[in-house]
Parts: structure tokens; sequence; C-alpha cells
């Protein structure tokens, strides 16, 4: 340490005027390529073709031009056309003995694009875009038919080859640009990717409906995997619509109509374009564009789109009546939409040359307010679609709230013992293999049920009265729910995308409740929470229902119990026939039945009688799910008018009424 100490104070004294240096024309760029394209790899040498495309864009966007011409020889030149006014060729006023052209390929920060005389709306801002190409070019030649005459220069790493030279008469106008990497900065090996620069052209065709680009690649360089083109003409009259049709590949979505459309920007100017789908799956990816410059990192335009989207679809949950509309945040409702967006604004500010996040502050105020009514009017124009949309996001909003909770759960297990809750009457056995926990009503029944049991194997959980309906509830109250709160702890596996079937604390859930109305009540709500939180559960065959007597027949030394009134009959005809009196009583519940029956008749595994609940396999019987998740909705959802159809259709079917 002391030695480095001594180097470094030896350098500091040999410090002098001599060791400044000043770096003049384009040599900074070709000392520190990073600063300008973000690297001197494969990626950054690929933004090279990014800049010069985004030049010939912005002379589409700006009306001048209506086709580019994109083509890739097999040395690995880029040849860049477009039939836009041509970059001027007269003499600068500044450097009269340069021409305009040279000094924007030779100058750092000169252009035309930093006032509004020129570009309303451009992707370079810098005027940097094209010097930097030409500093890291071994070779480049720029063409530029203006004013029916041909001019053309050649450089090599930033420096002119020669004079501007005239060509003479030609009957079409634009600018050519034609480079090779320079090898030195980007490595011998570095290619270009025809599929990389396909995509990117043709990203270029869908932001700009009003452009053709020609993409033409030397075959060489495809390869027998890659499905890009040799040429192809990219033209999509749809835009983003297009655009987001391609990216989905026919995936099916929840709702069948994109949002999609195009406004004007308030404030400076400009418009905003949007189209946006959501997947039946789930799985989203927005991608946004600003001036048709990608932008992967966002910025604020995404945010503009972010608080468009929830806030309108929180006004239509409070105007549909669904409480639930306020969980909701803008990843639950951009988070799974396939979308894209787009932004042509004046003088927008990027975080840094590579120009990845949109930073311009006002650009989210007015993307919001210029979005929020389209929004509005999707919404209401078919509110089926829009509820379904809505119930989609709430589910999402739920989700993310459950996973939330169970993160907050593990970071406070990571710091003390598991905490279980003290009504619950554990098992000894530490493995869940041969284990079961009793879901049982109320303190009496779990008093008995707590004596009957085999401490070993067996767990008891009281459950006070009802528990709450999950399928009408909030994700609020389902939280706030003490009850449900206790028995997703005493699983142990999580709820929703969270659930782990190895954390699961006991082999058998078992339902156990009266064999009256009521307790099928009970045991139904349980049912429906399992079904809606952990239907991985009952699916892995964990879940079961038990069967406890609702009578007890008793003559002499005979004592039998009947499940219900028709086996009650069955039994005292077929069973008891001999002489004596007949003695037959009826369980109120679980908690007056002595722990000694309670065990023969409904615990113990050698005499018992356990049902297992079970739901179809999605991946064979798809129709029986949806019947099995629409009859759960009818009979325990938010709807009491999709209950009273059900009544009203399955009233006539009924034999026996329990009231």
């Amino acid at each position: 340490m002391a030695a480095s100490r001594k180097r470094a104070t030896r350098k500091s004294k040999d410090y002098s005027a001599q060791d400044i240096e000043v770096l003049e024309g384009l040599e900074p760029v070709r000392r520190r390529p990073a600063m300008y394209i973000g690297g001197s790899d494969e990626r950054a040498m690929h933004h090279l073709a990014a800049e010069l495309l985004d030049n010939a864009m912005d002379e589409a966007v700006a009306g001048h031009a209506n086709w580019i011409e994109f083509d890739l020889t097999s040395d690995g030149t880029v040849s860049i056309r477009d039939n836009g006014r041509g970059i001027p060729t007269d003499p600068h006023p500044k450097f009269k003995d340069k021409s305009a052209l040279e000094v924007v390929m030779t100058t750092l920060h000169s252009g035309g694009k930093f006032s509004n005389k020129v570009y309303d709306t451009s992707g370079g801002l810098h005027g940097v875009g094209l010097s930097v190409v030409n500093a890291l070019s071994d070779q480049m030649t720029v063409e530029v038919a203006r004013d029916k005459t041909l001019f053309v220069q050649e450089y090599s790493k930033g420096k002119p080859k020669g004079k501007l030279k005239n060509k003479g008469k030609v009957r079409r106008r634009g600018t050519t640009v034609i480079f090779h990497p320079d090898p030195e900065i980007f490595g011998a090996r570095s290619r270009f990717r025809p599929n990389t620069l396909f995509k990117m052209a043709r990203s270029k065709a869908y932001l700009y409906k009003g452009v053709e680009i020609r993409w033409s690649c030397a075959a060489d360089l495809i390869g027998d995997k890659d499905d890009t083109p040799e040429k192809a003409t990219l033209h999509f009259p749809g835009g983003l619509s297009d655009y987001l049709a391609t990216r989905l590949d026919g995936r099916a979505t929840i709702i069948d109509n994109y949002f999609s459309g195009e406004a004007k920007l308030n404030g400076k100017g400009g418009r905003v374009e949007w189209a946006l789908a959501w997947p039946e799956d789930g799985e989203g990816s927005l991608v946004s564009y600003c001036n048709t410059v990608p932008t992967p990192e966002g910025g604020t335009h995404e945010t503009g789109l972010r608080a468009a989207l929830t806030k309108g679809l929180k006004s239509y949950a409070e105007l549909a009546g669904n409480k639930r509309g306020n969980i909701i945040t803008g990843d639950d409702v951009v988070g799974g939409a396939w979308g894209v967006l787009s932004v042509f604004v004046p003088d927008p500010e990027f975080q840094g040359q590579t120009k990845d996040k949109l930073t311009t502050t006002n650009v989210a105020r007015n993307v919001e307010n210029s979005l929020k009514d389209h929004f509005d009017h999707f919404l209401s124009g078919d509110p089926a679609a829009a509820n379904k949309l809505l119930e989609r996001v709430i589910e999402r909003a739920e989700d993310r709230l459950r996973r939330r909770q169970a993160k907050e759960t593990a970071r406070k297990s990571a710091t003390r013992k598991l905490r279980l809750p003290g009504k619950l009457a554990d098992c000894a056995k530490g493995s869940s293999e041969g284990t079961e926990i009793f879901l049982v009503e109320g303190d009496s029944a779990g008093g008995s049920a707590k004596s009957a049991r085999n401490r070993n194997t067996q767990a008891i959980l009281p459950l006070r009265g009802k528990i709450l309906n999950v399928a009408s509830a909030t994700a609020d109250k389902l939280r706030a729910n003490q009850e449900l709160s206790d028995m997703i702890q005493a699983l142990g596996c999580g709820t929703g995308s969270s659930y782990d079937d190895e954390k699961l604390r006991y082999e058998r859930v078992i339902i156990m409740t009266d064999a009256d109305v009521d307790g099928a009540h009970i045991a139904s709500l349980l049912m429906t929470f399992f079904f809606r939180e952990m239907p991985r559960l009952i699916e892995n065959g964990h879940l079961y229902l038990a069967l406890p007597p609702l009578y007890r027949i008793s003559q002499g030394a005979l004592t039998m119990y009947a499940k219900d009134d028709a086996h009650r009959e069955q039994l005292l005809e077929e069973e008891f026939t001999g002489r004596g009196r007949i003695e037959v009583s009826r369980f109120k519940g679980l908690g007056e039945m002595p722990a000694q029956q309670l065990k023969e008749t409904t615990m113990d595994p050698e005499k018992r009688n356990l049902v297992r609940v079970t739901i179809p396999d999605s991946s064979t019987q798809a129709k029986d799910v949806r019947q099995t998740e629409t009859l759960v909705e009818d009979l325990m959802g938010r709807k009491p008018e999709r209950r009273l159809a059900f009544i009203q259709k399955n009233a006539q079917t009924v034999q026996e009424l329990d009231v």
C-alpha cells in the first residue's frame, strides 16, 4: 500500500501542461466509442446502422421521402438510401472551404435538427449520428442527389479521402450512405446479423405507415436456420395494429378488439400512436418508440400510457360498482398486455446518446391526457368486453397482493421460528407423510376432535362459524379474514401463483363439518376457497370431505350409524329386526358427539369414510373445467341474479328440502 502511494505521488509530480491532450475532430469518437454508441462490441456496431436508418426515417416522417433502401452485402457493407431532400452540398457559411456535407460528416454536433426549422420531430438530436458512423468506419461513401445533380465524397476513419465531386446530372434525389465498420474498433470477427437488421427495418416500417422500406441481403450471409429473407418490401398500411398482430402471432386474447389509435399531443405539439391487446395466457410485453427510435428502457411516454389505462379502468370499475377496482396498479393493467407505443415529439430528451430511455417530463402528462378519453370510449363501447378485461386485471392485482404477502411472511419467518395459529392443535410428526389436518366448525367440535385424534399424525384446526365466501369477497377482505389467514398459515404452502406443494405441511386436508345443511354450506365455502386460491392442492389429491353420521341407532348391544335419512331407513329395515326397543338419536353437531364415537365413525382411518374432492384435468377435459368454473360462479359468485337463475332452472329436480 505504501509503495503504491509513492508511485502515485511520483506520477502526480510529473503531471504538467504537456500531459493535457486536446482531441480534435472525430478523434474523441475513435478513442471512446462507448460514449457515443454504448460500446465497441457487435451490439454497438449495429447501432451504426440504426443511426443512418433513423436519419432516413426522419426525412420520411417529415414528409419528404416515401421509400428507403436498406442493403447488406457479403463483405459486411451496409448501404442506406432514401428519396428525401438530400444533405446540402453548398459551402457552409462558417467553414467556407468546406461543403455543408463535409461539415456534417466530420464535425460533432452539426446538423439540421437543433431547431424546428427543418424537422418538426426527429430521432437525431445531438448532431453526432452521421459523424460518429463516419469516425468508426474504415470505408464510407456518401452520395447526394440534389437539384438534379449527383455529388459523391469518400471517407476513411472520419477523414475525407478527397474533395466533394460533382458526378453530373441525375433524375433522382435523396441521400445514399455506404459504410463498412472499422475492424480496428469492433474486432475482425464482428459481423452484422441479417436478422437483427431486418427486424430493425421492419419495425421502422410499422412505426410509420407512409414509408416503404426495400430490404436486400446477400444470400451467403443467411444461415440455414435464419428465416431472414434475401429481399423484401416492407410496407404496413395498418401501422401499429399490423405490428401487434405480428407480435401476437395468433395467440388468443381476452377481448377480440385491439385498443389502438392515434391522437395529437397537447403542449408543444407532436402525436402519439398505440396498439394494445391482452392475451389469455397473461404474458405481456410493451415496446415503445420516440420519433421511431426504440426506447427499451421506457420513459415518460410509457408512464403516461400506464397512468391513462390505470385511471380509465379504475373509473370504469367505479361506474360498474366493482369495489375491487381500487387495488389496480399500472403493472396489473400493462403487465399482462402486449402492446406498442410510439410518440413523435419535438425536442425530446433522452438518457444518453444511445437514447434507450425518454426523459422529457411533459410527455407523460400529454400522453395520459390524449389516451384517457380514447380508453374511456373503448371500455364504454363494449361493456361485456370491458368487464372481462376488468375481472382479469383484478385477478392479476389480487395475485400480486398474495405474492407480496407471501414474501412478507417468508421474510418474517426467516428471522424467527415459524408461528402457527394459536388454536391449531398440531400433530407431533415432523414430516408431512401420513399426516392430516381436520378443518372443523367451531371450538366445540374442535374439542371433541382433539380428544378423538391420533396426536402423532392428526392435527385439528377449529374454524369460527361460516368462513368468508372468497368468490364474492374483495382481495382486501380476504387478506383481513382471520380464519382464512390462520388456515393458510397452518397449511404453509401459500396461495395463488405462490402455491408450493412441497411446502404443504400435511398429506391430507380433511373438511369435517356437521351432517346438516349448515355443515354442507360451510363445506361448500371451504371447497370454494381451495378451488379459487389453491386449485393445485385439489389437483394433487390432498383435499377430502369427512362423512360424519347424522343418526345413531341402537337396540340392545347393537349400535350402528346412519349418514342420512335414507340410510337410517335402510338400516332399520335390514339390520334392526330383533326384539327390543330401538333408539334413534340425531346428532345436533360434532361437538355433541362423544370423542370415542367421533373417532370410530369419522376419524379412525380403519373405519371412517372419506370422499376425495376432485376437479377435471384441465389438459384433457377443458369443457368440464369450464363447467366447474361456471357452477362455482353461479352458486358462490358476486351476482345474485345468477344464483336465482340456477335455482329457477333446477328447482323442479329437488326431491328433499331440509329447512
